[in-house]
């Protein structure tokens, strides 16, 4: 039976999934982060699947999200999508210590996952992280500097308010650079990583995210295996059900089965 835990580790809420017949024992560990405006729960089918395949799987909530809204209007959460994304990806290194210090997560077999903005997470981590033993994006971009700055041109076309200035605006795409995958790919460093994206997808366009794994694929000549990009031709910004199982082949393959 998998049972489902709330936790809280420092100021970050979140929900452990793990069998209970090895709820004691180091495991395999894989952080699942949600996408915008999104929660933690929502993604709880996929950490069922994991979670019976041998996984210990943990959902952070991000900040301004879930249980931390705090209150705070959609807009105001849309001009601090890049700050929840930095502090996630700081969170993430909270959580692993917790668990790898608890001896419940074996720190050479973890994961990280995401959706949407948990995939742009994700990403971002592996600039971060050489702990991420492998990862999954979902719906994901690796393109921090150039998806903000196209972000903040959609809101001009629209006439939305933006409310830094343009010195702010360079300020910010210049604290990007660091965690910005595509401008620094040699980061990945042979780790597995496999991608799914809907060609239609209007959120999170597929042809950078595939553009950079066409740059990338080249790196993994010795081992073609361990990168993998899934497109759904059809999809817009939902994940199909062959992409939630696909996600799960691969981390029993890469975490449990090498």
């Amino acid at each position: 039976m998998v049972i489902i835990e709330k936790q809280q580790i420092d100021s970050i809420p979140v929900l452990h999934l793990v069998k209970d017949t090895i709820k004691e024992q180091k495991l395999p560990f894989i952080i699942f982060i949600h996408g915008f405006e999104s929660a933690k729960e929502h993604n709880l089918h996929y950490a069922y699947l994991l979670a019976e395949k041998g996984f210990r799987v943990v959902l952070p909530e991000a900040k301004y999200h879930g249980e931390r809204e705090d209150n705070i209007s959609q807009t105001e959460r849309m001009f601090r999508f890049w700050d929840v994304i930095i502090q996630t990806i700081h969170e993430l290194n909270t959580i692993k210590n917790f668990y790898v210090q608890a001896e419940q997560a074996n720190e050479k077999s973890i994961g990280v996952v995401g959706t949407s903005m948990g995939g742009i997470i994700t990403l971002g981590a592996l600039t971060q992280y050489e702990w991420i033993r492998t990862a999954v994006s979902l719906m994901g971009s690796p393109n921090y500097v150039k998806f903000a700055k196209a972000q903040i041109e959609h809101f001009k076309e629209i006439g939305a308010h933006i409310p830094f200035s343009d010195v702010q605006l360079k300020e910010q795409y210049q604290a990007l650079e660091p965690y910005d995958l595509s401008l620094q790919p040699y980061k990945l460093n042979d780790r597995p990583l496999m991608f799914w994206h809907g060609k239609k997808d209007k959120m999170v366009p597929y042809d950078p995210t595939f553009a950079f794994y066409n740059q990338v694929k080249d790196q993994y000549k010795g081992n073609p295996d361990t990168i993998y990009f899934l497109t759904d031709e059809t999809a817009g910004h939902k994940v199909s059900r062959e992409g939630l199982l696909e996600t799960v082949k691969w981390f029993e393959k890469w975490l449990i089965n090498s």
